[in-house]
């Protein structure tokens, strides 16, 4: 505190300052509380003579005193927080202060009847509201005068300056060894396991193949939900696998070249470090629209802190974990706990979401999907779905041990599954085939509709013509199929395609 040489990095108006802008009738209402009666006729005179009375230790400690305990809760976080917290913040917790002129105000006598907790300190002269700039540009506060909380620090006489805490601010960093947030799943939120793997490299195999061969994000065949394509786009963006739409060829080749659990290293580690890929924005049920723009690297880094808290290995409750960073951390993401300056809305019925109360439908929905979807997806986290719930309603943070043992898993080595083509053309490649080698032969064809972990492509003169005029040739695939087929190729098959590369 003040008394132990911990000094606010902000300066704050004095209490004088304060008050400026209050008529003599305010000033008389904050002077009936304190116990003193205003002598002066002029507003300015009377600034002067109450602030030297509420600055008096002996009647500000009796006007403490006389307060509710939510009141003196108030104050105390104020002092805490070295004499200000973000407007929104504040009176999402102690409430707002009505607007009127002296004329209602008069009439009305809130200060009698105070409909809130901050209403009841700002006709006590203990609470002001004011914009200061900090790092992220003005900001609306709710403060303590610098002088009157010079006195507030040594009536709270706060033992030790590491008691010092300010009331959570959108990027407040949770302590490295905080509690973890939420609790273990019940029995009743655990239920079907739906375990994480590395399949996003297989997705991500396709993806590339399918955009070098500029097929459309719907193309026939595509295995991608068009919101996951746009994820997977973005994210093989930061991965620098993709420049305008075009896949680079050596990162490519080093990517699906490399073993699995590398190559799927380099996608998370692309994703933890972008600060371009913007889960807000892909977040399925809104749409955000306008020039406004959030932090996403600041907001992944502060959950990804949060989930750190969490024991691995254990069944953690999905809603417990949010419901709690609504109550500690509402505002992990929001500037200065502004909800209202984001265009977002949703997409089944175009209503915008404003304020705290559209809370869940963004910020919380947020949380959900960067568990649920980007670290179920990068092979993370684990989920359960209860019994009789469509969604997830637990989820586990797999250790590197528990991941290095699932059986979902495969190395370069195990990276060995055969192809199988049939005479008719028909190409049958299984997930354990070597990724680099699906990306090759997949561009000689045709997509069919994949089966459980097959790929299934086949051969046409159409096909065959596309990949012609990228320049690829014949012998390449018949030379790719000898090598990595389980019965080789069917004599007809090569006789045809060799038919084809002479005449057409």
């Amino acid at each position: 505190m003040r008394g132990l040489a911990v000094v606010s990095p902000y300066l704050m108006p004095d209490l004088l300052q304060s008050l400026h802008k209050q008529d003599i009738g305010h000033l008389r209402i904050i002077a009936e509380f304190l116990g003193v009666e205003l002598t002066s006729i002029t507003a300015e005179e009377a600034r002067e003579e109450l602030s030297a009375s509420l600055l008096d230790l002996n009647l500000l400690a009796e006007l403490i005193d006389s307060l509710s305990p939510q009141a003196a809760s108030a104050v105390r976080a104020l002092v805490e927080a070295d004499g200000r917290i973000s407007w929104a913040v504040f009176t999402r917790k102690y409430g707002d202060i009505r607007e009127m002129g002296a004329a209602k105000r008069d009439r009305e006598r809130p200060h009698l009847k105070p409909s809130s907790t901050a209403e009841t300190l700002f006709y006590r002269g203990l609470l002001a509201r004011a914009f200061f700039d900090d790092e992220k540009g003005p900001q609306e506060y709710a403060y303590i005068p610098d002088d009157l909380l010079d006195q507030l620090y040594i009536i709270f006489d706060e033992e030790t300056e590491e008691s010092v805490q300010a009331v959570q601010e959108p990027a407040d960093e949770p302590l490295a060894n905080a509690e973890a947030l939420g609790r273990p799943a019940s029995p009743g939120e655990r239920g079907r396991e739906v375990l994480a793997n590395d399949s996003i490299l297989d997705d991500a195999t396709t993806f590339l193949a399918a955009l070098r061969m500029g097929k459309s994000l719907e193309s026939n065949g595509e295995p991608l939900e068009q919101q996951q394509a746009v994820g997977l786009q973005n994210l093989l963006i930061s991965a620098k696998l993709i420049e305008n739409d075009i896949p680079q060829a050596e990162a490519v080749k080093a990517f699906l070249e490399c073993p699995r659990n590398e190559a799927l290293k380099m996608l998370q580690d692309a994703w933890l470090e972008s600060n371009s890929f913007n889960e807000l924005w892909l977040l399925p049920g809104i749409i955000c629209e306008g020039e406004w723009r959030n932090n996403p690297q600041e907001t992944r880094e502060f959950l990804l802190n949060l989930l750190d808290a969490i024991p691995e290995d254990k069944w953690w409750s999905l809603h417990a974990f949010i419901r709690d960073i609504k109550q500690k951390y509402a505002d992990f993401q929001r500037p200065a706990g502004d909800y209202d300056s984001w265009f977002i809305k949703r997409k089944t019925d175009a209503q915008y979401l404003r304020g705290f109360s559209s809370w869940d439908q963004v910020d919380g929905a947020l949380v959900k999907y960067f568990i649920t979807d980007m670290l179920h997806w990068l092979g993370q986290v684990d989920l359960s779905i209860a019994e009789g719930a469509a969604e997830p309603t637990a989820f586990k943070i797999r250790s590197n041990v528990e991941s290095q043992k699932s059986d979902l898993r495969h190395s370069t080595s195990d990276e060995t599954g055969k192809i199988h083509v049939s005479s008719q053309g028909l190409i049958s490649i299984p997930r354990t085939a070597s990724r680099v080698v699906r990306y090759q032969v997949s561009r000689f064809c045709e997509w069919e509709e994949p089966r459980e972990d097959m790929y299934r492509y086949r051969l046409s003169t159409n096909s065959l013509m596309k990949a012609k005029e990228q320049g690829l040739r014949v012998d390449h695939l018949l030379a790719l199929l000898s090598k990595h087929t389980d019965a080789g190729i069917p004599p007809s098959l090569v006789k045809a395609l060799k038919r084809w590369e002479v005449s057409g």
